[in-house]
């Protein structure tokens, strides 16, 4: 018998899990699927804000940091160090954007906050590269979206209490 069949799924249908490239979303089934002649399960993931749905390999799932949504003390942290004080970064764009992709992987709610951070305030030092900016874009819509699940408050609280920290700096 192979890994993939005895893998007990880690998560439930109808479960809020964050994919860190993706966002946030619902596993709305667990299904098999052959694959090279074996039955494999798959989480079936709906991610709402872009509409789409995502099929993952259970045995996958966590090497692609698939992980539950944080609870509210731990989005509560995100947000409070979003107004603490930062580390300089990396004047050189390349290497800050290779270190914010690695955060944005590893995809703690702690990581993205950091990201969002990091990268706001450089912006308001020079304009960001195209491709930082989109990661700074990600990395904000991921932070509000987990975090407004786990508080249980709209989009739009969620990002008036980002930006009140980020400008409070």
């Amino acid at each position: 018998m192979s890994d993939a069949v005895a893998t007990k799924p880690a998560f439930d249908v109808d479960q809020r899990v964050v994919y860190p490239s993706q966002g946030v979303g619902r596993i709305t089934a667990i299904r098999e699927r052959d694959f090279k002649s074996e039955k494999v399960p798959y989480y079936v993931i709906y991610i709402e804000v872009t509409d789409m749905t995502i099929m993952v390999p259970v045995n996958n799932a966590e090497g692609l940091g698939i992980r539950p949504i944080v609870d509210r003390d731990m989005a509560q942290e995100a947000l409070d160090l979003i107004g603490q004080d930062y580390e300089p970064i990396p004047s050189d764009w390349k290497l800050r954007y290779q270190m914010n992709l690695d955060l944005l992987k590893k995809g703690s709610v702690k990581d993205i906050a950091s990201i969002v951070r990091s990268l706001y305030h450089r912006s308001k030092v020079k304009e960001l590269p195209i491709l930082e900016r989109k990661l700074y874009d990600s990395a904000l819509k991921l932070l509000e979206d987990e975090v407004s699940f786990s508080l249980h408050k709209t989009r739009e609280e969620v990002e008036n209490l980002i930006f009140t920290r980020l400008e409070s700096k």
